[in-house]
């Protein structure tokens, strides 16, 4: 399948982690990279590593007779954050260029046995969850003892996996939509969709197209869906893989993973087998325990023993920013949800507590808060809003929660003019304005969440830096910061 690129020119589009990713297999199997990018700085960068350069604007506008332009490319690779109608990649597209990601790109060459045996792919995708079952996929093939690794959206190109030594056997693959759109060959071992919401609608031009892509990790030898989700139970009629199975939180049929007497329960792959104790998962809540059945689903698909599911679950431990535990102060418990991007992972989170002070705001991407906010507003004793999309938070919680004492904190006109230093130091006193308002608002016994249901991107450098933020915040306040405003 590969053989068409040796001793011609790649394209590689986009030149961030993915991009570095794909330099060295595409010399191994003799192919030559050519690395183009909108950023004259990464293009500089690619350039004194010795890599040949194109601009995206030659790119965009040589005819196709000019050899320096687009068709002297066997293949353009692009990053998944790349969208379809980029001009670079539209025009490859009318040049019949093929257009691949480079998941689609690490799956050939898997396939083709560059760097050994053929891998295991359990391919974890859903709008929230992704990372904390691919983590705990992971830590399940650890306990069973299965040469592994976590890859993919979640940090580790999985070309960078498959070129480690020794190789793992099995790759605990997290994917985005925008990585499954540029993948459509992968046929993973197993692959589950979470749950699937509005988010990313603005790359995707839709709900539709964007549950497509989701749809496309349920393509292999077992596709698993998230029942409470109905848009993810819903793929099961789209999936092209040879059985198809389902979990819940409640009592599950025959087929599908759930939850009976706070036991989760196997009767898919088995008559019926406990895995491990609901207080046994972290984090705990619905949220945790779905993605803990959803990482159980993915694992006894390869057979992994039921006592290595619990041994995984018990061991594996919340990453940060997800849910993760600050610090208490004056009764008052603080909660590092920033990895909560959109309206339905806030929900989630939110739930999760009695009484909450949700700390939010950020991009919210065209996605909808009006039934987040309706839905969670018995939970809430107050809210503080940051960032570009505060003030649609706001309206929305002056109609469907008008008793909620709100305050917005404004970044002020010029915080996005500013160099990434200023910037970041600007975002850095919103976020601390922030979590002093929101200690003010508290009372023993009460949650104060950072669940933002938006993207960090108006403020932070992404949604780890907004997290770091909130907790060098938290660490900052004393036990009389607590109930001030009230």
């Amino acid at each position: 399948m590969l053989e068409f690129l040796r001793g011609r020119d790649v394209l590689v589009a986009g030149w961030g982690v993915s991009g570095r990713s794909l330099i060295e297999p595409l010399r191994d199997i003799g192919a030559n990279p050519v690395v183009t990018d909108a950023g004259a700085k990464a293009l500089a960068e690619a350039a004194e590593l010795g890599l040949e350069v194109a601009t995206c604007v030659h790119l965009e506008t040589t005819r196709p007779a000019d050899p320096a332009g687009l068709s002297r490319f066997a293949l353009v690779i692009t990053s998944p954050g790349w969208r379809p109608d980029s001009p670079v990649l539209a025009a490859a597209v009318t040049e019949g260029i093929p257009v691949w990601g480079d998941v689609e790109f690490a799956w050939w060459v898997d396939q083709a046995r560059i760097y050994g045996p053929v891998r295991k792919w359990l391919v974890v995708t859903g709008t929230n969850g992704k990372t904390t079952t691919t983590q705990m996929t992971y830590a399940i093939l650890r306990a069973a003892g299965i040469a592994s690794v976590a890859c993919g959206n979640i940090g580790l190109p999985i070309l960078d996996a498959l070129r480690r030594n020794p190789g793992p056997q099995v790759l605990a693959v997290e994917l985005s939509s925008f990585q499954l759109h540029w993948a459509p060959s992968v046929r993973p071992e197993a692959g589950v969709v979470l749950n699937v919401a509005e988010d990313h609608l603005d790359w995707h031009g839709g709900l539709d197209a964007y549950a497509a892509a989701k749809a496309r990790a349920l393509f292999g030898r077992v596709g698993v869906v998230g029942l409470d989700d109905p848009v993810a139970a819903s793929l099961a009629r789209r999936a092209k893989a040879r059985r198809v199975i389902g979990f819940r939180i409640g009592v599950p049929a025959d087929g599908e993973l759930g939850v009976v007497d706070g036991k989760l329960l196997d009767r898919a792959f088995t008559k019926a087998a406990i895995l491990a104790e609901v207080g046994d998962i972290s984090p705990p809540g619905p949220a945790g325990v779905a993605d803990a059945l959803a990482a159980s689903a993915l694992t006894r698909a390869i057979d992994v023993a039921p006592q290595f599911v619990r041994e995984g679950l018990v061991e594996h431990k919340v990453g940060p920013h997800r849910a993760a535990f600050v610090r208490e102060v004056g009764g008052v418990d603080f909660i590092d949800d920033s990895k909560a991007t959109n309206p339905h992972a806030a929900r989630s989170s939110i739930l999760a507590h009695p009484s909450v002070v949700w700390l939010a705001g950020g991009q919210l991407k065209g996605a909808h808060v009006e039934d987040l906010v309706e839905e969670v507003a018995d939970r809430l004793v107050g809210a503080v809003l940051i960032g570009a999309d505060a003030p649609v938070l706001a309206a929305a919680l002056a109609r469907h929660a008008p008793e909620v004492p709100v305050v917005e904190v404004r970044a002020g006109d010029d915080a996005l003019m500013q160099d990434d230093s200023a910037r970041a130091e600007k975002a850095d006193a919103v976020m601390a304005q922030a979590v002093r308002a929101a200690a003010g608002l508290a009372n023993r016994g009460d949650t104060v969440l950072l669940a933002p249901a938006a993207a960090s991107l108006d403020m932070f450098a992404d949604y780890t830096h907004r997290g770091r933020s909130f907790a060098d915040a938290v660490h900052a306040l004393e036990d009389g910061d607590i109930g001030r405003q009230l």
